[in-house]
């Protein structure tokens, strides 16, 4: 045997023995959230913060990716193959869908407190400075020469809230009457000057090409964009009568265990309920659960009766079978 190989081993068995070894190197572990359109700058906010929060307490290093997109496109493409680890989307039925192909877990509400929604929003309206066209609830956007942007309910759950909100409202306004629903729908749906895919490109539409009078969009969304646009330029308005926007999140547990970051994603949702995170959620303007952020950001959100789609429509299902299907109610109010 040669020298070297025994001065080596030599060497090594040294080192163990005076406790002078190489340090191991950190796993490295990648997490990817679904989530939807206009939901990027709230995760990059989210995301450090919980890497910090994980790396605390384990022995490896994370990296959080995120997809965005159309809540529907999102779970389309996790269908089609996409291997996300979690989804934070802003309609129900995006996760359900995901639930029936056994991605997702059966009881995924109840895994979660507040039905796994650990915020949510409204739906409200942003004028342009002034208010030049006087808007102040629903109706307003019915009326004769007033343009209006907002997604297409058709590829966006940001824009069914709106298209349901609108409904309900009307529904609460006329008693109920469905020709003078029909009629206010028709004419609120003939005002839409552009239907974009995802909330992202209305406000793109807007704010930067200039379209519409009123963007229509979660509460949430409207006040980012006039903090990030200028308060000056823009104003919302929360109309007295809107509906409830819960923004479900769900471990895809089949992919979840089959990337082995089935603990971690799990961690990950929870941490969305964390006290610190709440104010954080505040921060971006999405109304939240605990009770000590509520109070701390009470003169933040106005007071509105938030309708819930279980109660006008009798759930998503019904909902998305009677309006959003083809053939359905919105494909009869858009024909001319």
């Amino acid at each position: 045997m040669s020298p070297l190989p025994l001065f080596r081993r030599t060497l090594v068995a040294s080192a163990i023995a005076l406790g002078v070894v190489a340090p191991v190197m950190a796993e490295e572990r990648e997490l990817l959230n679904s989530s939807y359109d206009i939901a990027r700058e709230l995760f990059a906010t989210v995301n450090p913060a919980f890497k910090d929060h994980w790396e605390a307490s384990h022995d490896d290093t994370l990296s959080i990716k995120q997809s965005h997109g159309g809540s529907s496109a999102q779970a389309r493409a996790i269908l089609q193959g996409l291997r996300a680890d979690v989804v934070t989307y802003n309609q129900v039925t995006d996760v359900q869908v995901l639930a029936d192909a056994g991605l997702v877990a059966e009881d995924w509400q109840q895994r979660l407190p507040n039905n796994a929604s650990p915020y949510y929003s409204t739906t409200a309206f942003l004028v342009r400075e002034g208010n030049p066209e006087g808007i102040e609830s629903w109706d307003d956007l019915a009326a004769e020469g007033v343009e209006l942007v907002f997604p297409n309910p058709k590829t966006s759950g940001n824009g069914r809230y709106t298209y349901l909100a609108a409904w309900g409202a009307a529904e609460r306004a006329f008693d109920g009457d469905e020709e003078r629903v029909t009629t206010f729908m028709r004419d609120f749906l003939g005002n839409v000057k552009v239907f974009d895919t995802g909330g992202r490109g209305a406000t793109t539409s807007f704010i930067e090409r200039g379209i519409g009078d009123v963007l229509i969009s979660f509460e949430s969304e409207v006040n980012n964009i006039r903090q990030e646009y200028g308060s000056d330029d823009y104003e919302v308005i929360v109309p007295p009568v809107s509906i409830l926007a819960e923004f479900p999140v769900a471990v895809v547990e089949d992919n979840a265990e089959r990337n082995g970051t089935l603990e971690l994603a799990r961690d990950y949702l929870e941490f969305l309920y964390a006290e610190e995170t709440q104010r954080l959620l505040a921060g971006f303007n999405y109304r939240v659960h605990d009770e000590a952020v509520v109070a701390e950001f009470a003169d933040q959100f106005p007071e509105t009766e938030l309708l819930k789609v279980e109660d006008v429509f009798g759930g998503w299902d019904a909902a998305m079978e009677a309006h959003f299907e083809s053939g359905g109610r919105l494909d009869q109010l858009q024909r001319r």
